[in-house]
């Protein structure tokens, strides 16, 4: 399982934020639109394949996280900030 809390640049809950998690093996993607406390949560993932999550909400993206294979925690918490999506390409682009 992997859960947590989609929130705006201002730190406050996205509420009807689209987070979307990706197997990367079979590359299809589970949808899950969060509530007024920004909480998502995706049940039942194999813990043998890798998988990309990521949020959107309006014109604002989350950064991708991996969730992988070597992980070995059966109930994953990952918190996903929302940026406006030019930023973070900016961003990206600085890393190497």
């Amino acid at each position: 399982n992997v859960s947590g809390v989609v929130t705006l640049p201002d730190g406050s809950p996205a509420n009807g934020a689209v987070v979307q998690l990706k197997n990367l093996k079979t590359l299809q993607v589970r949808s899950y639109i969060t509530r007024e406390d920004g909480k998502y949560e995706f049940q039942n993932l194999s813990t043998s394949i890798d998988y990309e999550l990521t949020a959107t909400f309006h014109d604002l993206a989350s950064r991708k996280r991996t969730l992988s294979v070597f992980d070995t925690r059966l109930d994953a918490v990952v918190n996903l900030k929302l940026e406006p999506k030019k930023e973070q390409t900016k961003s990206e682009e600085k890393q190497p």
